[in-house]
């Protein structure tokens, strides 16, 4: 099996939260960075919105992802539920855009309440959705363009209904390394 790794470590540099504050929320999420990769810590809110998330830079040139079938993550969570969600650089998603949240391609995965979970999500297990809200999609994921990378928390699941283990107060997780496997 071909791995390459995207990040690692201190590779996780310019990574920063995004919050429900966006829209009105008060959930609080914060990024550091270290040779042990990301840690997010946060305190979550469900009223008012209900979702935090850090996420990558823009990522130019966009990465791409063509050779590989899936990503694979390395980290140290809490036993919650997580999204895994890209955005890409491709005509529909920079038209997507304009609407506030824009598309990403997600998925949902689990984290062992302790000890670290190696996560494996196949490319082709992403659907699209726009702000928690699935979209049908008449096209699939552009693994050609990936312009960014966002872990997220939030009160609804994939299929745009509430996550079931959702619980409202303080999170932590690192995240040791992400990578690209065939």
């Amino acid at each position: 099996m071909h791995t390459t790794t995207l990040f690692r470590g201190d590779g996780f540099v310019g990574w920063q939260a995004l919050n429900d504050t966006v829209m009105g929320g008060r959930s609080q999420g914060h990024c550091h960075c270290g040779s042990w990769g990301l840690e997010f810590t946060a305190q979550v809110v469900q009223q008012g919105g209900g979702f935090i998330s850090c996420r990558s830079p823009v990522l130019s040139p966009p990465l791409d992802l063509r050779p590989f079938s899936a990503l694979r993550l390395v980290i140290s969570g809490d036993g919650r539920r997580y999204k895994l969600g890209l955005t890409c650089n491709d005509p529909v998603s920079r038209a997507s855009a304009l609407i506030p949240g824009g598309l990403r391609w997600v998925s949902e995965f689990d984290t062992a309440a302790k000890g670290t979970s190696t996560v494996v999500v196949p490319l082709a297990a992403l659907r699209p959705v726009v702000r928690a809200k699935p979209v049908a999609m008449p096209i699939g994921f552009d693994a050609q363009r990936l312009s960014r990378i966002q872990l997220l928390y939030s009160r609804f699941n994939d299929s745009g209904g509430e996550n079931p283990g959702f619980q409202p107060g303080p999170l932590r997780f690192v995240l040791h390394a992400i990578e690209a496997i065939m």
